[in-house]
């Protein structure tokens, strides 16, 4: 029996890549893959002064654009995710850093929906840091985990 493959609406990912590719701009937030993936970021806490924020909060929506073939949220599209809260986090309290390192324990898939994923350091030194980023889906089930190694600027 052959099953029907499912397709991405032509027009809408030509929209959507139109949209990303005019209102980018190649610096921390707005470059090109942030605003593909449509990411939301968030520092916290708040009101505490940039070098002193403990949590770099991602979000963005799931849509078919960013799905594997099973129907949810392909791991690539997680992995970066993850990697940029953690990246975005470093920028924010310290400069531009890099990751030197970085695993991922895919828990669940993700349907559509918005996700969210945190940036933390588990351990901050002065040339090297520890961090991790859990992603979740929209009903609050953790959908993978990732801890990685960075080198500081």
């Amino acid at each position: 029996m052959e099953s029907k493959s499912r397709r991405i609406d032509a027009d809408a990912a030509r929209a959507h890549f139109e949209t990303a590719l005019a209102e980018h701009s190649q610096e921390f937030e707005t470059f090109f893959l942030a605003r593909y993936l449509g990411l939301s970021f968030e520092y916290l806490p708040e009101d505490a002064a940039d070098e002193e924020k403990e949590v770099c909060r991602v979000t963005f929506p799931v849509s078919e654009m960013v799905m594997n073939p099973q129907g949810s949220l392909h791991g690539g599209a997680m992995a970066s995710a993850m990697d940029i809260s953690m990246g975005h986090l470093v920028k924010k309290v310290a400069g531009a850093g890099a990751t030197i390192e970085l695993k991922i324990q895919f828990m669940r898939p993700v349907p559509t929906g918005q996700a969210t994923c945190e940036g933390r350091f588990t351990r901050r030194g002065r040339s090297i840091s520890f961090m991790e980023s859990r992603l979740w889906s929209e009903d609050g089930k953790l959908a993978a985990l990732a801890t990685a190694t960075w080198k500081m600027p």
